[in-house]
């Protein structure tokens, strides 16, 4: 929308002033997850209301208490907000798509608005908007724009079509900024693009590999309250056998996102059980690996939602399926129970049933002979990369 626009949050309103007379009022759920109708029915709703300029006998317009002279982008940070992939997959790169083209001069106007929300991502909103996050509800006072978009853009799962941009840009560049807030804030967008893992440190070990004077480093991000590594210790001493340095990472609310994308930007090798905090995988360089344990009955989410963007990103993406006796679920049921034996007849059930069964209810305890060949199979491919540089 273009023209004299002003926000009345008495009302929950955006006032177009000066609309054509077919203009009927709209309202609007700025949330990115159209399709899903039950997230939606939590999102607050704004309407814009079109109204007559004075000059046409309409109402004089609101007084202007701040007025803007660039673009406002109004979006909620409520619905699934909270955890970490939907703060990505929904909010922050579709924010990316949506703002991006106007180089930090636009105003973000949020509905919804968690002082959270804005302290954990402000090293990225800054470089997305050179201006204050204006929040919606509890500013009262009339802000007025030159143009304004409501809602967001959304192209897929953590990602970015560059096909549908109109500058050509994707996810590569969306972590590009994500390297320019938290790592190098002194870097032009040209110059922020992730290189290629980063060569491994030296080793005191020697072995007979290509790699045996070097050793990667691989970060295990671990979870405890499902979907938890019960033999995480055993898993630890396998890797540091095949040739790791390990970092055992586990992320909380409120721990300075620069610490997270310090240790996984630098790391060769990321593992983790499937769940939200396999999106730190976008803070990872081409060519690293991602190594993804995907419990019983999650193998489509796990290659949706991690799998498929993680290789678009660059990523060499390895999947560790587990078997039934690595399910803390084979405790609980009889081994030939569809929810061991054929999953597929649980999760046509819908998502509440799987997640029920097999997110909220299942460990894992990987089988570390069969385990270690994957690790061995990432450690080959980070040593191969690094002896092609």
């Amino acid at each position: 929308m273009k023209g004299d626009i002003r926000t009345d949050s008495n009302s929950s309103s955006i006032l177009v002033y000066g609309a054509g007379p077919s203009q009927v009022p709209e309202t609007i759920r700025p949330y990115t997850r159209k399709w899903e109708a039950e997230i939606m029915s939590t999102i607050d709703n704004i309407t814009l209301l079109p109204m007559a300029s004075s000059s046409n006998k309409g109402s004089p317009p609101k007084a202007c208490e701040k007025r803007h002279g660039v673009p406002g982008l109004v979006f909620s940070t409520g619905g699934y907000t909270g955890n970490l992939y939907h703060e990505f997959n929904d909010g922050l790169i579709p924010l990316f798509i949506t703002a991006q083209r106007f180089h930090g001069e636009v105003v973000l106007v949020l509905l919804e608005y968690h002082s959270w929300w804005v302290t954990t991502y402000r090293p990225v909103i800054r470089k997305l908007t050179n201006y204050k996050v204006v929040d919606f509800s509890r500013d009262r006072r009339v802000h007025c724009f030159p143009e304004m978009i409501v809602g967001l853009r959304i192209h897929g799962e953590l990602s970015i079509d560059p096909l549908r941009m109109s500058n050509g840009v994707g996810i590569q560049d969306f972590q590009a900024l994500l390297r320019q807030g938290l790592g190098d804030s002194q870097l032009k967008p040209q110059e922020a693009r992730l290189p290629l893992a980063a060569p491994p440190t030296p080793a005191s070990s020697h072995g007979n590999s290509r790699c045996s004077t070097t050793k990667p480093k691989i970060t295990i991000i671990i979870r405890s309250k499902s979907r938890v590594l019960l033999n995480l210790n055993e898993i630890v001493k396998a890797c540091e056998h095949i040739g790791f340095e390990v970092q055992v990472l586990k992320p909380k609310r409120g721990m300075p996102l620069t610490v997270i994308y310090d240790a996984l930007e630098g790391a060769d090798v990321m593992l983790a059980v499937h769940g939200a905090a396999m999106t730190h995988f976008l803070f990872m360089r081409p060519g690293s690996v991602l190594i993804q344990i995907v419990p019983l009955g999650l193998d489509w989410a796990a290659e949706t939602y991690y799998g498929e963007p993680a290789r678009k990103l660059g990523l060499e993406y390895m999947a560790y399926r587990v078997a039934p006796g690595e399910s803390s679920l084979s405790k609980e049921y009889h081994r030939r129970s569809p929810v061991l034996m054929d999953p597929s007849i649980i999760t046509r059930q819908g998502w509440r049933e799987t997640k029920r069964i097999y997110l909220d209810k299942q460990n894992v305890k990987v089988n570390i002979r069969r385990f270690s060949r994957v690790l061995a199979k990432a450690r080959s491919h980070i040593c191969t990369l690094h002896a092609r540089v």
